[in-house]
């Protein structure tokens, strides 16, 4: 075995070796943040109480809003620019740190004025969503990771990340212990980005950079905010695509929200598993449609199937044992979250599909579409939240979300011409028989 693992070592190179060895270091930091995330998490939800805990989310939530709309998504604008030349390193990353920098204060201000006009005589929600607000400025500091991924160095800041995660997950638990109050957890959420933002500063200055080097440039600014405009209206009707329902539910009921809001991260915990697998195929997939197209579309086939048992395997289980999940992990008290637990755990077909028509639009050339059908999307689940929720609170949540994600993710490529292709791979797939054939086929 150990003959083999040296062999393929030596046939990938040291050029693919060190993009595998990143792509490891990234992996590791998404589990571990999940697992410490969830772990964490569910001790504060069972602390907080559902109420609380309700209140917690809706100003996280509300905050993520405003954030997606200044968001300036130059990640891969910058990572782009300093690869093809690392002299304009310093003025890439300079500018960018004062873009970002701005639109965490821009999110503030919005954040406080919305929830000041929102909530008038709700001061506890004001403060909770202040603090929380303010840690978007410490964001800017996610510049310096461009630097190392444009380097294929993101072990570095994992490693940052990962001991701040560890730091303020103690420090969450001895607030449980000491019996702290709920603004407390929102402090804890500013400083964890505050001190990540530290630490992959001092990690960027001990790797012999140095901060005085950097300038700002008006016209790369300009350059760069025209660019990515584009990105910017896809974050915003993402996030209204995904989480505008635990805003208009919990500007409702806050209570119910709490117990919606478990279901939710309960659902999500395998998130980052269809975005592994996708990582791993695209460059395979990306070359076989150059040398063979039909062998690309079989392969592409196979990965779907992958796609949907990947769901099924995860939607399964939860939704039989949902119940008996949320009472082990967050008491009696969260029993209202085992019934929403089992229905939404299906509506994460959309996303396991998602992404794999996301790889195909990148294929083939098509990733307008994501942008139109992400825009569609976010406007048709604002509708039919807002008929569904006052009637009928989370399950009215839950059903939006299916609907929206079974129309937008399913039902909409089998009527427009150019994406015919997908579903009908997307048919293909739902032949369970021939699916299972095709995968067994595959790892045999």
């Amino acid at each position: 075995m150990l003959d083999k693992l040296t062999a393929l070592g030596q046939k990938l190179g040291a050029g693919l070796g060190l993009l595998i060895d990143n792509l490891v270091w990234l992996l590791t930091d998404q589990v571990l943040q999940v697992g410490l995330g969830l772990f964490v998490g569910v001790w504060v939800a069972r602390y907080l109480g559902p109420t609380q805990f309700g209140l917690l989310n809706y100003a996280i939530a509300l905050v993520s809003l405003f954030a997606s709309a200044t968001a300036i998504g130059l990640g891969t604008l910058v990572v782009r620019d300093i690869a093809r030349d690392p002299e304009c390193k310093e003025e890439a990353l300079g500018t960018a740190f004062a873009l970002q920098l701005a639109g965490g204060i821009i999110t503030l201000l919005l954040a406080v004025t919305a929830t000041a006009l929102l909530n008038p005589d709700d001061s506890l929600t004001l403060t909770l969503v202040g603090i929380v607000a303010a840690g978007t400025m410490f964001q800017s500091f996610e510049t310096i990771n461009f630097w190392f991924q444009s380097q294929v160095e993101s072990k570095y800041t994992a490693v940052a990340k990962n001991s701040v995660s560890l730091l303020i997950a103690g420090i969450r638990i001895a607030l449980i212990e000491v019996r702290a109050p709920l603004i407390a957890f929102a402090w804890t959420s500013l400083a964890e980005v505050a001190l990540g933002g530290l630490a992959i500063a001092l990690v960027y200055q001990s790797k012999g950079n140095d901060f005085k080097l950097w300038r700002v440039s008006w016209q790369r600014g300009k350059q760069l905010l025209q660019e990515s405009w584009p990105l910017v209206l896809s974050s915003l009707a993402v996030f209204i695509y995904s989480k505008i329902d635990l805003i208009m539910l919990g500007s409702l009921d806050k209570t119910e929200l709490g117990y919606y809001a478990v279901a939710v991260k309960l659902s999500e915990v395998s998130d980052f598993l269809p975005l592994i697998v996708a990582g791993f195929i695209f460059p395979q997939l990306a070359q076989l449609r150059q040398k063979n197209y039909a062998e690309y579309l079989k392969k592409f086939q196979i990965y779907t199937d992958a796609m949907l048992f990947l769901w099924l395997g995860v939607a399964v289980p939860i939704c039989l044992l949902a119940p008996f999940i949320v009472q082990t992990l967050y008491g009696e008290q969260y029993a209202a979250s085992g019934g929403l637990l089992s229905i939404y755990v299906w509506t994460q077909f959309g996303s396991n599909f998602g992404i794999a028509r996301n790889t195909y639009f990148a294929l083939e050339g098509k990733l307008r579409y994501n942008l139109y059908l992400t825009v569609a999307g976010a406007i048709f689940n604002i509708v039919l939240n807002a008929l569904l929720i006052p009637q009928y609170g989370a399950l009215g949540a839950i059903a939006a979300t299916l609907i929206t994600y079974f129309y937008v993710t399913i039902l909409v490529n089998f009527y427009i011409k150019e994406l015919k292709p997908f579903a009908k791979i997307i048919m293909g797939s739902l032949n369970l028989y021939k699916a299972v054939s095709r995968l067994l086929g595959a790892i045999g």
